[in-house]
């Protein structure tokens, strides 16, 4: 667990834990939110169950105010993690809870033995773009038509 004092001006500070069933509805609230293309509620407890490896909850005065979610890809040759989703509530941006959410999924890809860490993000979404940059990430490429509405993504990178 970390806890980061002071996070969004809360008395509380903000706790980054691992995430439960039981949080499921609060982190399907912020996906909604947050996300064009949301998963869809079964879809994001199959995802806990049985695809993710690392799956955490940000929380700030004792409510959960963002998410990251990610698994370890093994191709024989090597292993990376991806990062499928990671969202915070928009009044809680700006406070380091995103990095903080992303760190601790990449912490868990490193003690794995995964060489880098791979995300996809919109083309249109020059924020979460800018935000990955400032965190060691790289352009790889783009995947065209990636997201159901036809918009292209953006995979980005970061070697450990």
């Amino acid at each position: 667990m970390v806890i980061v004092n002071g996070v969004g001006g809360t008395r509380a500070g903000c706790t980054i834990r691992k995430a439960t069933l039981e949080d499921i509805p609060d982190i399907y609230r912020i996906e909604l939110l947050c996300f064009h293309d949301p998963w869809d509620y079964k879809a994001m407890i199959e995802m806990m169950t049985l695809y993710l490896t690392s799956f955490y909850v940000a929380e700030a005065d004792g409510r959960i105010v963002g998410f990251s979610a990610g698994a370890i890809e093994d191709t024989d040759e090597e292993k990376y993690g991806h990062v499928c989703n990671i969202a915070v509530t928009p009044e809680m941006r700006g406070f380091g809870i995103g990095r903080l959410l992303l760190r601790r999924v990449e912490r868990d890809f490193f003690l794995e033995g995964c060489r880098a860490c791979s995300l996809e993000v919109r083309k249109s979404n020059t924020n979460a773009h800018g935000f990955y940059e400032r965190l060691d990430y790289e352009d790889v490429l783009v995947f065209g038509g990636y997201y159901s509405d036809g918009e292209d993504a953006v995979v980005m990178m970061r070697w450990f």
